[in-house]
Parts: structure tokens; C-alpha cells; sequence
């Protein structure tokens, strides 16, 4: 008898990928602008951008706080895409850098408040036997809003203007907007926390049961950030700008074709039959980084990024996911979300301190060192004890 798949393409499905797709791309293509935008029409220091652009972050993390106890609905989503559209109007009002701080603030909850809804609706709406090829595909939504975004806050940054870049941002929001109104939660079996103690507890905002992959998660989160953040001002000393501009562009392909495997491979064989290979693969591409001193070894670099931190970040969202009960899965998504933020927010403050001691060679060659050794807390934390994701 011919086992039938249950179907992960619904309607529901490619509407939110669509919506995490234009949130993440808006996301990375401001924040790979935002420090330029301050320093130049602010005349700020670098300091001062870092704040501006770190504030978004802290803004994000208070959204998914703020969400992860709530009932999601298509009026929570709707709400949240509305926020995001009239915060991002704000920048077009040139008051100071408080104002500026204080939109940034309040853009950055938008987005944290959208995108947990949207990564909880979507995890409730898979099969359990196909959870880990389903979130394979969905993160392919934001692998490709993380490579592309950056690439064209570049190019417009560098062919037009500012004003041009908020412009999309707004446009996006509107289709985000537009597109999430034909969301039907009624197919989606929403579960409310049984939680009801108000009082203030770290478990009423924290899921328990995915620390320890959200605690790996940021350590990866951190290591990744030195690249985002550093790729280029590396490749200028190289004299690589051209590859370097590639170089998210083959992250982005590589991550495409791999997932969809990755997802299934862990379904039937289990979490860590893929996340030991993608751990060292990523920190293998770390250390050929740091090696670089031509377009093809800085490409290849970016391609072993694609497959191992690219699969490394879908498959720990997969494992957060399984640990959680259904009627926490809010703040399961929630907790595994703030802690990659938090990686990948402060990872470039830490690393530009660290970076005038050590040089960008160097800097790499270390982040690829300490992820060789990931796996050792990841076997202790996780794959040791067992998990409900089938580790």
C-alpha cells in the first residue's frame, strides 16, 4: 500500500513564507543601511549609528515577548503588518536621533510581533511527520530574504537614495499587508497557553524546553554575524569588493537546494544526523574565509556557509518546535527567535571590538575554531539527553 503524503503547500503556507520573506528581506536591507543612513545625513559618530541600528533589535526582542503569551489570529497579524507600515513612515521625518531611535524602537517590535506569529502559524499548520521538511522549506523564505536584502540595500544605497530604500520598505509592508488578509486560521489548530498565572515568571515568557538548542543557536547566531556584518569591509581589504557582492547570492543558492533534503534526511533519520555534518561544514567555511585571497575561495567560502549554517539555523528551529507542546509553541518560537536575535544583533558590536586586536583573518579563523567545538555542547545539552524531535 502507497504510503500518501500530507500536503505542506497549502494556500496558508506560501502566504506566510511570502510575508517571512518580505519582513526578512525589510529587515536585513535596513539594517546593512541604517549605519551609513545616520552617519550621513545625522553627521554621527559610529557609536552613535551602532545604537540606532542595535535599538531595532531590542525592539524585535520585545515584540516576541510581547506575542509569545498571546492567541495568534489574522487580527494579531493584521495589527502588526499595520504598526510596521506607520512606523516605517516615520522615517521620512528627519527630527534627530531620538526620534529616529524611537521609530527605529518601535519598527523593530512590529517586525518581532509579525514574524512570531507568522513562524508559530506555520509550525502548527504542518503534519508531524513532515515538521522538519516543513520547516525546511519555510526557512527557505528567510535565507533568501537574508541574502538578497543586503544586496539591494547596497545597490540603492550606493545608485539612488535613502528615501528610495524606506519607499520599498513601505511597498512590501502594503503587499504584507494585502497578501495576510487571506490567511484562514480557521484551518489552523491554534492552542492557547493553559498558563494562566499573571504573575511575572520567566517560564509565562520563556518556553524551558528549547534553551538549550536556542542557547546553540546564538552561539551560531554570533559566529554568522561576523560575517554579515564584516564580509565587506574584509573583501575591500582583499580587493574582492565584486566577489564579495556575490557572496550571499551563492549563501542564498546553496541554501535552496540543500534544505529540502536536509528537512526530509531529518524526518527519517533523525535532528542529529544532520546537525554534526552541518556544524563542522560550517566552521570548515569559517577557516577557508579566513583563508581567502581570491573570488573563487571566497565564493566556495560563502557556498559551505549556505550548507552549514543555513541548515544548521532550519534544522535547530525544527528541534525547538518538537521540544515544545503544542499549547506553548508561541513562546517555543518566541524563545528560539530572541535568542538567535541576540546572537546575531550583538554578535557585530562584540566582534568590532575584538576586530582592531585581532584583524578580519584572524577573526574568522577563531569563530571557525569555536564552532568546531559546538557540537561538543550540542551533545550535552541536547543529543545526550534525548529530545522529542527523533535527535
Amino acid at each position: 500500500m502507497v504510503e500518501t503524503k500530507e500536503n505542506l503547500w497549502t494556500k496558508n503556507f506560501v502566504i506566510l513564507s511570502l510575508i517571512n520573506f518580505f519582513l526578512t528581506l525589510i529587515l536585513f536591507l535596513l539594517n546593512s543601511t541604517v549605519t551609513v543612513y545616520v552617519v550621513n545625513s545625522f553627521n554621527a559618530s559610529t557609536a552613535q549609528a551602532g545604537i540606532v541600528a542595535g535599538i531595532f533589535i531590542i525592539g524585535t526582542l520585545i515584540g516576541r515577548i510581547f506575542v509569545g503569551r498571546l492567541r495568534h489570529s489574522k487580527a494579531l497579524l493584521v495589527k502588526g503588518i499595520c504598526l510596521f507600515i506607520l512606523s516605517s513612515l516615520l522615517y521620512f521625518f528627519k527630527y534627530g536621533l531620538i526620534f529616529l531611535s524611537i521609530s527605529r524602537l518601535i519598527n523593530g517590535f512590529s517586525i518581532g510581533v509579525i514574524t512570531t506569529i507568522v513562524a508559530t502559524t506555520v509550525a502548527l499548520s504542518f503534519p508531524p511527520s513532515r515538521k522538519g521538511e516543513g520547516v525546511s522549506y519555510f526557512a527557505i523564505s528567510t535565507a533568501i530574504g537574508t541574502g538578497i536584502g543586503p544586496f539591494i540595500g547596497l545597490y540603492l544605497s550606493q545608485k539612488s537614495n535613502f528615501v528610495g530604500i524606506f519607499v520599498l520598505c513601505i511597498i512590501l509592508g502594503v503587499i504584507s499587508l494585502g497578501t495576510g488578509i487571506f490567511v484562514d486560521f480557521s484551518k489552523i489548530k491554534m492552542v492557547k497557553s493553559k498558563n494562566k498565572n499573571t504573575e511575572f515568571k520567566l517560564s509565562n515568557f520563556i518556553e524551558p524546553r528549547v534553551l538549550p538548542i536556542s542557547m546553540i543557536m546564538l552561539a551560531v547566531s554570533f559566529c554568522f554575524s561576523g560575517v554579515l556584518s564584516y564580509i565587506n569591509l574584509y573583501a575591500i581589504k582583499l580587493s574582492l569588493v565584486t566577489a564579495a557582492s556575490y557572496f550571499f547570492m551563492v549563501y542564498t543558492v546553496v541554501v535552496l537546494i540543500s534544505r529540502p533534503f536536509t528537512g526530509r534526511i531529518a524526518d527519517r533519520k533523525g535532528t542529529n544526523f544532520i546537525m554534526y555534518p552541518v556544524f563542522i561544514i560550517f566552521a570548515i567555511g569559517l577557516i577557508i574565509l579566513s583563508l581567502a585571497n581570491n573570488s573563487v575561495i571566497l565564493l566556495f567560502a560563502g557556498a559551505l556557509m549556505g550548507l552549514g549554517f543555513g541548515n544548521v539555523s532550519s534544522i535547530s528551529q525544527t528541534i525547538s518546535i518538537k521540544s515544545a507542546e503544542s499549547n506553548r509553541l508561541g513562546l517555543a518560537t518566541a524563545t528560539f527567535s530572541i535568542f538567535s536575535d541576540i546572537g546575531s544583533g550583538f554578535g557585530p558590536s562584540v566582534l568590532g571590538l575584538i576586530i582592531p586586536l585581532t584583524g578580519y583573518r584572524a577573526l574568522y579563523m577563531i569563530l571557525g575554531i569555536c564552532v568546531f567545538i559546538l557540537p561538543l555542547f550540542y551533545y550535552f545539552l541536547i543529543s545526550r539527553k534525548g529530545s522529542k524531535c527523533k535527535t
